[in-house]
């Protein structure tokens, strides 16, 4: 897939698949812009790319600010002159953030707050800040990271409703982006393998993915290949949704 002089910013980009999809991007022709809340890890990362023959640049945000969104398209802008895709992977368990495994009656309110923001609040966010750029192109596409655990539920309450509610967002974001030619899709993974523990989980194909097949699938996405493809929710779990047991006590 070529994708030559797109103008790509990644959230999430320091670790794991939003790391190595900013390097296909590049890889690829893009220019990326490599956002995350931990500044030293995506300058690295942009330096690297850049000393690979790429383009990037690197931008420091915090996906609970929405100034602090607005300034990294700005720079995008500044560094690239515009915007035409946008992957929001930032995003996580607030349990395994914080370190705090309280049950959910017992959860802290920030740890629900944080979980809210950053993994919906932060897209939102994101893809108010890149439309009227992408509303001065041919077109766009805006990329909603969402979990296996929306389709099944899960004990981290504020994380799946969050989850789910990217399905909600990017079907919103079709309706609205339409008239422009900017589309918006949602890519629901299953257990990726950026964690050891990610091979325990059951699937009906017996394996988890490796982080490559889902980000190849969102850069099919990306592409003008996938041009009539918006407003729906893909799932990429290696048949999880359909094997996973009710079972009494699932929420302790």
């Amino acid at each position: 897939m070529d994708f030559r002089d797109k103008r790509v910013i990644i959230s999430g980009a320091a670790l794991g698949m939003g790391n190595l999809i900013s390097r296909q991007f590049a890889a690829a022709g893009a220019k990326v812009l490599a956002c995350d809340i931990n500044g030293d890890a995506v300058e690295t990362l942009a330096a690297e790319i850049r000393q690979s023959g790429g383009r990037a640049a690197a931008a420091r945000v915090d996906v609970e600010s929405y100034d602090s969104i607005q300034a990294a398209v700005d720079h995008a802008v500044r560094e690239f002159g515009g915007v035409d895709i946008l992957v929001n992977f930032a995003g996580g368990a607030a349990t395994r953030t914080f370190q705090d495994f309280a049950p959910f009656w017992e959860r802290k309110p920030r740890l629900l707050e944080w979980g809210v923001n950053v993994n919906l609040r932060g897209a939102l966010y994101f893809a108010r800040a890149v439309f009227p750029e992408m509303m001065k192109n041919p077109g766009g596409v805006i990329i909603g990271v969402g979990s296996i655990d929306s389709e099944t539920g899960t004990n981290n309450v504020e994380y799946g409703c969050s989850k789910t509610g990217i399905k909600g967002l990017i079907k919103s974001l079709a309706v609205v982006g339409a008239p422009y030619n900017i589309r918006a899709v949602c890519v629901i993974p299953g257990p990726v393998l950026t964690r050891a523990n990610m091979a325990e989980m059951p699937t009906l194909l017996g394996h988890a993915a490796e982080p490559d097949e889902l980000t190849d699938f969102i850069m099919y996405m990306c592409s003008d290949r996938a041009r009539s493809i918006t407003g729906s929710s893909h799932l990429v779990d290696s048949g999880r949704s359909c094997c996973v047991p009710l079972y009494r006590g699932a929420g302790k």
